[in-house]
């Protein structure tokens, strides 16, 4: 069967890929950038489409010419910058439907969101549910998937959250009195209900929730994962609402994600759905896996307990770095021309003016700031705080070589700075 697959580059989607490759499918892989994820999947079709862009019908249906079947797993916690949530979530996928119907499509896969309704309240629920209810007025064979709290190997967005909190040394926060509930679904098990899906004709106008075998609490899942990295049993602290409602704004600032006001809201909304227990099992035809169970199936590695401490130690350290820019300008216009007498002395002697260059770096320096705490393209960010930082250091080795023997580490702190640019950089590819 030939499968356009959107969203091929997420979480959900990079699994689904993999998996209907398996199974011998045909994928046309529908990503903002092709190239690179035919860098890391060799062989595979991909094509390029953007969601935030792509919103007529028009301009999906010569992409639909000799495609079988259309899975859609493209979305986003909450809008940003680049990122539209209206129209990834809603607008984009209805113009892809209509144009399915037009093209003759035989088949339509919809991966929507056990939350998308509309007592939720967030853009992320109304925006999937508008697509949803959409796709099921159209004459076409459609199944709407609304899964669970997803997890597996890796992990993104919220699992990678949890992960996060599972790792904090000595004490565990928790939303809350940590009673949030999921029935949480291995990402192996979601992809064999889609192959099954696909594969099939009899869930053609259907509604699944694809949910794991068990609910479990928000304060459950954090302890399984804290086993499974080989922690022991932490403190556990109970963040009240109101705090964590001020956390999120304050993470709305810093680009939202898991822990900001859209997160916070979907997580409290509930993540169990609205059919008993065994429904889901029974319409799939199999039994998927407990937490126990895929967490035993795959024993943490080293790259595991990195990622789980390292998660808000990302945010902390970008913070830290905001800070010494926006230190550093502050400091260079404030400081005394003789806070800085022999630098100043061998500028002047070259014709060059102290006062002027030292406000144009403290310009460069809060510019820098203000691009890391808004989380604007960060690899170029990396660059350019690498080349400041080297350029000030060579520079002031030329001007004033007796820096290096500072006793306050002048010039020396510049070394572990530049390691922190290079880690944080790091960290900041997420996909």
């Amino acid at each position: 069967m030939r499968i356009l697959l959107t969203g091929a580059n997420g979480f959900i989607g990079r699994q689904l890929l993999a998996g209907l490759r398996r199974r011998g499918h045909d994928v046309v892989a529908a990503v903002r950038d092709p190239q690179a994820l035919r860098q890391r999947a060799p062989g595979v079709e991909a094509i390029a489409a953007d969601f935030n862009r792509d919103t007529l019908p028009e301009i999906w249906g010569p992409r639909l010419a000799g495609i079988d079947a259309v899975i859609n797993c493209a979305g986003v916690l909450q809008g940003g910058r680049d990122q539209n949530i209206e129209a990834i979530h809603a607008t984009a996928p209805i113009a892809l439907f209509d144009a399915c119907v037009r093209a003759g499509v035989g088949k339509m896969v919809q991966l929507s969101a056990i939350s998308a309704d509309a007592d939720v309240g967030t853009d992320y629920a109304l925006t999937k549910k508008r697509a949803d209810d959409h796709l099921r007025t159209l004459a076409l064979d459609w199944t709407v998937l609304r899964p669970s709290l997803v997890y597996g190997d890796g992990s993104y967005g919220g699992t990678s959250a949890i992960r996060g909190l599972a790792g904090l040394p000595l004490a565990t926060p928790l939303v809350g009195d940590g009673s949030a509930a999921f029935r949480p679904l291995h990402i192996a098990d979601l992809v064999e209900t889609v192959v099954r899906v696909v594969e099939s004709d009899r869930f053609a106008r259907l509604t699944l929730e694809p949910v794991g075998p068990e609910i479990l609490t928000l304060r459950e899942i954090v302890a399984r994962y804290r086993r499974w990295l080989g922690l022991g049993p932490a403190l556990e602290l109970f963040i009240p609402l109101p705090v964590m409602r001020a956390i999120g704004r304050v993470a709305d600032f810093a680009g939202g994600g898991p822990m900001g006001s859209a997160g916070l809201r979907q997580l409290l909304a509930g993540n169990v759905g609205r059919e008993p227990a065994g429904v889901f099992e029974q319409a799939i035809g199999f039994r998927s896996a407990s937490m126990d169970e895929r967490l035993a199936e795959q024993p943490a590695g080293t790259q595991d307990m990195w990622h789980a401490r390292l998660y808000f130690l990302k945010p902390l350290l970008r913070l830290t770095l905001a800070v010494l820019w926006l230190g550093s300008a502050i400091a260079g216009v404030l400081a005394p021309i003789d806070a800085y007498a022999t630098v100043a002395d061998s500028l002047a002697k070259i014709g060059l003016p102290p006062r002027i260059l030292a406000i144009g770096f403290s310009l460069l320096d809060l510019a820098i700031a203000a691009a890391l705490l808004l989380r604007l393209r960060p690899r170029l960010v990396a660059g350019v705080q690498v080349v400041v930082v080297l350029s000030y250091t060579v520079g002031l080795s030329f001007l004033a070589p007796s820096l290096w023997l500072d006793p306050y580490g002048a010039l020396l702190k510049n070394l572990p700075v530049l390691a922190a640019i290079a880690v944080w950089a790091v960290l900041e590819e997420e996909r």
